[in-house]
């Protein structure tokens, strides 16, 4: 714009003298960026309008007031690296493919003290880079970008990005990013940070300070959880050992992991990178006991802790005890995904021939579907299910867990996926037709043959998680109990007049029973939020008020899932008979009900959502 132009549009708008500088900057010819439309070119200047006519990125030329644009808008210098890609399109190419970083020094290069915010910084080179590439470039040039003493890289987005006048080492800029913070995650993030570094000798004058500050912050801090202590103490040590440091510093790592219960939640939490060193840990604190402390953690554990677990008791002789251990599980249904995951990727592996052979059968395909049932309970929401997914990608791995199914087995086993809530409907037909491929009488499942709405049971999702708590307590507790039993009473010799032994198989057909009548149970039941209910008439979900037609009387009952029922309270499973009686029918509708043994007739007077009248 010219001068006249300006002075007109200051004189009306005293407020943009201070922005005098941008709008002489607005000229044609100059690149912008705009905080919603991005980047762009200022094209021309209409005087007539006081209109700036810019073309911005992917859209048509935009005429902008220049007022508006004072406080919206950047105009770019011309070493601005958005200009430059435009003016210089084949160098900036080349940058990006052979020298990422170098590009990054002169994007610096052309802001204001050569210093700009992370996120400022990330957004421009999102869109020299593009956006579709930007991602994954960028997180391989941000750990080339903290080795290289040209640029400070900031420890968060909100901080600075700036280009040094004088290259500083790696080492020097970690000793003095230690000595600037008080916080103990930070200091032994920097200490690890040097530990990753090849550490000049003229850097290790420094390295004494560090190792005084970390082992204070891992001795005194109130912020730090056990894993983060333990670590912690691991880094220090580490540091120390380069020091030549032969004292011993407190607390020592072992004290930190005496406590077997607490070792589960700091396995959880600890570096990949750790997890080695953690079992070796566990076996040196605890000579006697590190075998069944492994075990519980490889019972709970996640991703690769998984694998080290398991590498960690293969080597140190424990192959045998784990294969049955793996099988007790099995049997128990108490196979956790990521140990599922783990028995899946490694069941063609020679070096685990041994240990899996006996593993990869048709139970094992109900402790996958039981873990993916379970799984899909406790999300409560769309969270991807990592086993379920494995199962669908995986096209052998169904026909491998079938192949030494008989027709029967499988068909369970298909009833139970069909009925499986985590997995969509496609899905399971995508699977199903594995089981057909494999098992062709099993197509009359598709045909109808399987559970039907009338056989599933609709529960709460409170009911399901009680069944499947007592389920989960007679398969891992009371028939191991039972069977301990049994075998103890055998060893008291003749079984004709043994009546431990006895009473002790009496319990066991009880309790295979109850097993079998709680899986058929758990297979039948669709959880229900009771949303799906209407007012219409009396269904699942709903809430029903009652007149009594002889004297006026009201009752209400709350007509829920199949194992819902609290008499006591008026809630009534619509599997009884007085909720099925109740079930269908409508306001002003007649119905007789025998209560208490004796014979009612009723008006239906009211019909509520029983979510709704929850969340009132």
């Amino acid at each position: 714009m010219n001068s006249e132009a300006i002075t007109a549009i200051i004189s009306k708008n005293p407020a943009l003298k201070a922005s005098k500088h941008k709008l002489e900057a607005m000229k044609p010819g100059a690149y912008v960026v705009h905080r919603s439309w991005g980047f762009g070119q200022i094209k021309d200047h209409e005087e007539s309008g006081h209109k700036l006519l810019i073309n911005f990125k992917g859209k048509k030329a935009h005429p902008m007031d220049p007022v508006f644009c004072a406080t919206s808008m950047e105009v770019l210098p011309d070493n601005h690296i958005l200009v430059r890609k435009e003016k210089e399109p084949a160098k900036i190419k080349q940058l990006i493919e052979d020298e990422p970083v170098q590009l990054v020094v002169e994007a610096l290069a052309g802001y204001a003290n050569k210093a700009c915010s992370a996120i400022e910084l990330e957004f421009t080179l999102a869109q020299v880079v593009g956006e579709e590439k930007f991602k994954r470039w960028y997180s391989s040039v941000k750990k080339q970008l903290i080795k290289d003493p040209r640029i400070s890289v900031p420890a968060k987005k909100t901080e600075l990005f700036v280009l040094r006048a004088e290259p500083v080492s790696t080492e020097d800029e970690i000793l003095e990013a230690f000595g600037a913070t008080r916080s103990a995650r930070r200091r032994i993030t920097l200490a690890e940070d040097l530990l990753a570094a090849s550490i000049k000798d003229e850097a290790k004058a420094g390295l004494h300070t560090v190792l005084t500050g970390l082992t204070e912050a891992v001795r005194d801090s109130n912020q730090l959880e056990a894993s983060e202590r333990l670590y912690g103490a691991f880094v220090r040590d580490e540091l120390a050992k380069i020091l030549g440091h032969a004292a011993a510093l407190n607390p020592p790592q072992s004290e930190l992991i005496k406590e077997v219960r607490g070792l589960t939640a700091i396995a959880e939490k600890i570096p990949v990178h750790f997890q080695s060193r953690f079992l070796d840990l566990v076996k040196e604190t605890h000579p006697l006991e590190w075998r069944d402390i492994v075990f519980a953690l490889l019972k709970t554990s996640q991703g690769k802790f998984t694998t080290e677990c398991i590498n960690f008791l293969l080597e140190n002789g424990q192959s045998d005890e784990l294969a049955a251990t793996l099988d007790r599980w099995k049997t128990e249904q108490n196979l956790r995904a990521p140990v599922l995951l783990w028995i899946i990727k490694n069941r063609h592996s020679k070096k685990f021939a041994k240990l899996l052979n006996n593993l990869v059968n048709p139970r094992l395909l109900s402790s996958i579907f039981f873990a993916i049932d379970y799984e899909a309970l406790q999300s409560a929401g769309t969270r991807r299910i990592p086993l379920g997914e494995v199962l669908s990608e995986d096209t052998d791995l169904i026909s491998d867990l079938l192949s030494s199914a008989d027709t029967e087995t499988a068909r369970d086993l298909a009833n139970t996926l069909l009925l499986n809530q985590g997995f969509e409907e496609l899905t399971k037909k995508s699977l199903l037709a594995r089981f057909i491929k494999l098992f062709p009488s099993l197509q009359t499942l598709v045909a109808g043959e399987s559970l039907t709405k009338d056989d599933q049971l609709l529960v709460s999702r409170g009911s399901y998680e009680r069944r499947r708590v007592e389920y989960e307590e007679i398969v891992s507790k009371r028939i191991p109990d039972n069977s301990k039993a049994i075998a103890t009473a055998r060893e008291h010799g003749d079984l004709k007049e043994n009546s431990e032994f006895k009473m002790a198989k009496q319990d066991q057909a009880v309790l295979m029973g109850h097993k079998a009548q709680l899986e058929r149970d758990l297979a039948r039941a669709r959880i229900t939020d009771f949303l799906e209910a209407t007012t219409d008439q009396v269904s699942v979900g709903t809430i029903v008020d009652l007149r009594d037609v002889s004297n006026g009387k009201a009752v209400r009952y709350s007509v829920l899932g199949a194992w819902d029922s609290d008499p006591d309270n008026h809630v009534i499973a619509y599997k009884t008979p007085l909720g099925q009686a109740l079930m269908g029918k409508k306001l002003g509708e007649h119905v007789k009900l025998k209560i208490a043994g004796t014979q009612h007739e009723y008006q239906l007077a009211g019909i509520v959502r029983y979510a709704d009248a929850k969340k009132g």
